[in-house]
């Protein structure tokens, strides 16, 4: 009871709130001002809208009837705009449209036309205007013709081609690159499938990675090909360089009967950067020092600047120490060679 009394109290004074309000002079002459003004804004915008504007519309495409053994390469437009213009009710009246109707290409009008099909905009301005008031004037249509290039089932693989740059940070090297899938398969009309043979990424430039680097990657187009798919993942694996040394001997080659290669030391430190997935993998054996017996008789004096004949893949910045070693041609006596 309480509640409804305090509603009704409420409801009364907002009442005579409002009725004073409206009783004043000051309000009459205020509202009566709004009212023509109202009017005023009314009558302008009428006159507005009966005035002729440009605008622009846009009218969406969709291709249909396509046969199951056709493989689109290329796609149409997705969208047609034109630019017309009319009478600012009529512009108004199509602005409140939420979408017209898309002009439709059917493939079989066109299945004999070859693989590159061009469809002009006199060929499909029809489908436009008939969406349109008689009174529209059509100015301009961009694009000025839809095209789709297509193939029946002509395909074939082929490689993966990265584009740009990657490169490890300081003690570090990228270790290997992992692309999945390594190949993909092309659609295209045959003269054009003969001369696609790789396909190349969009560009990537990643200067500066110190740890194994996953990336997706789209494939750059190529006007009248599909490809599927149309993006790839990229590994690139990072590991660390650490340092190992190894000691390998000189081993001469080539050398005559009875002569031997003595070096001074016999064997060299050899010092090397090396991947810490790898460290244990590279040994001495997979080095080889050797030093041909025709090598040293070109030699003005009794050193040997080191050479490495073979080094395993995999490694970098080699050092030697000592880089010279000092060598002797020693005569071996046979037991023929002794006296009686």
């Amino acid at each position: 009871m309480f509640k409804r009394f305090n509603a009704k109290h409420l409801y009364l004074k907002l009442s005579q709130k409002t009725k004073n309000f409206l009783l004043n002079a000051k309000s009459r002459e205020f509202l009566v001002f709004l009212f023509f003004l109202i009017i005023a804004a009314g009558f302008w915008l009428l006159q507005t809208l009966d005035n002729e504007y440009e605008t622009e519309l846009t009218f969406p495409v969709k291709l249909r009837g396509i046969p199951q053994d056709v493989v689109i390469t290329s796609e149409p437009a997705s969208d047609v705009h034109i630019k017309v213009k009319d009478r600012g009710t009529v512009l108004l009246n199509y602005s409140l449209r939420s979408r017209f109707l898309p002009v439709v290409i059917d493939f079989s009008d066109y299945q004999k036309s070859g693989n590159h099909v061009k469809i002009f905009a006199s060929d499909y301005e029809r489908k436009i205007l008939s969406q349109l008031s008689t009174s529209t004037k059509l100015l301009e249509v961009n694009p000025d013709t839809l095209e789709f290039i297509y193939t029946t089932g002509q395909s074939k693989y082929v490689p993966i081609k990265l584009h740009g740059h990657v490169a490890a940070a300081r003690q570090y090297y990228i270790s290997d690159t992992l692309i999945r899938p390594d190949s993909v398969l092309v659609y295209a009309p045959r003269h054009l499938l003969d001369t696609i043979n790789c396909v190349e990424t969009q560009s990537i430039n990643l200067p500066n990675i110190a740890d194994t680097t996953t990336t997706i990657l789209s494939l750059l187009p190529v006007k009248g090909a599909k490809f599927v798919p149309d993006e790839i993942d990229v590994t690139f694996a990072v590991d660390m360089y650490t340092e190992k040394t190894v000691e390998v001997p000189l081993i001469g080659v080539n050398f005559p009967a009875g002569m031997v290669l003595r070096t001074f030391p016999s064997r060299v430190q050899v010092t090397f950067q090396v991947g810490m997935g790898h460290f244990k993998e590279i040994t001495a054996d997979d080095f080889l020092i050797s030093v041909s017996y025709e090598e040293l008789m070109k030699e003005p004096s009794d050193t040997y600047t080191v050479k490495f004949k073979v080094v395993p893949t995999g490694i970098a910045i080699i050092r030697t120490i000592p880089e010279k070693v000092e060598f002797l041609i020693e005569h071996i006596s046979s037991p023929n060679d002794e006296m009686p």
